[in-house]
């Protein structure tokens, strides 16, 4: 597998736990120091992993409603043999959201190690 590909696998993943709401599955791809961010309607976040991992064990898994999945890699890029960005869009509806996720490969493989997001309501013509 290229790198490229090990990163969408990593990728695939992000995807995957967040539709099913899976913190077993978010683990495998986030680095347990990872940093999460956002600025959202003015009100910012801040958190670390395990804070995160509190909110998605706290909300109901787009799985569990039949949601349809709106996961789509917009851009991937190997910036050095051992870190990458991507920029991704899903859905958690009514919110359709862009991730900015960065990742550093480490010994056991690529991981998420910084997430910053954005969202609009689904609902909202455009």
């Amino acid at each position: 597998m290229t790198e490229l590909e090990q990163v969408l696998a990593t990728v695939q993943g992000y995807f995957d736990a967040l539709y099913e709401g899976s913190v077993e599955r978010f683990r495998a791809v986030f680095h347990p120091q990872a940093q999460l961010f956002t600025a959202e309607g003015g009100n910012t976040a801040a958190l670390d992993f395990e804070s995160y991992m509190v909110r998605v064990a706290g909300r109901a898994a787009p799985a569990s409603r039949n949601d349809p999945r709106h996961d789509a890699v917009v851009s991937a890029t190997i910036a050095s043999p051992t870190t990458a960005h991507v920029r991704v869009r899903d859905a958690l509806l009514p919110n359709r959201f862009v991730d900015e996720l960065v990742l550093v490969k480490f010994p056991d493989g690529w991981k998420i190690v910084s997430k910053v997001w954005a969202y609009d309501n689904a609902a909202q013509p455009g």
